[in-house]
């Protein structure tokens, strides 16, 4: 299978008959992202419905933690315009606007976005700030969301087709087909 390669030329000079591992670590020295992305991780409801009986069985929670619990929903944000000017990286990853996590309504699955770092060390972590600031690249919703560009695109796509087909634009292609008329 020979073709063009994507890899700079001065490395194709170097190393024409590199071997197998010559050659990964010239493509990771191009393209350093594609080693750095950890794929999110998606939690069942059947695995979390398992947690919470073991957790009963382990018996009553502990006092300092219920009152913790509480307390933090006492400050949580009940409206946009609380949580606005509020400190980032927003510590309230239930909030359905929140970036760490994602809830699968259908399936009750919950999906951690980035499930190699810890909440502070997201650069974004709130989807309406990202759209206060206005529009964006697919490669930064990429990186914002921990998703390939071209899967960005496809759900682009596929919001798009549903948006025609609910203000019945009398738009009769299919959520593959090319929307960019």
């Amino acid at each position: 299978m020979s073709g063009p390669t994507n890899l700079p030329a001065v490395a194709e000079a170097e190393a024409p008959r590199a071997e197998p591992t010559q050659a990964t670590q010239i493509v990771a020295e191009a393209a350093p992202d594609l080693d750095d992305r950890v794929r999110g991780r998606t939690l069942s409801r059947k695995q979390m419905t398992r947690e919470l009986r073991r957790q009963m069985r382990e018996g009553p929670q502990d006092p300092e933690e219920v009152a913790l619990r509480e307390e933090l929903e006492a400050l949580r944000p009940k409206a946009r315009a609380e949580c606005v000017d509020s400190p980032r990286p927003c510590l309230f990853v239930s909030c359905k606007y929140h970036l760490y996590l994602d809830v699968n309504p259908r399936t009750g699955s919950v999906k951690l976005n980035f499930p190699d770092k810890e909440i502070w060390e997201l650069t974004e972590t709130c989807a309406l700030d990202v759209a206060d600031r206005g529009g964006i690249t697919l490669e930064e919703v990429g990186a914002i969301m921990n998703l390939t560009r071209e899967r960005v695109r496809q759900v682009e796509t596929r919001g798009i087709y549903h948006m025609r087909v609910l203000t019945d634009d009398d738009f009769e292609g299919g959520p593959d087909d090319d929307l960019d008329e």
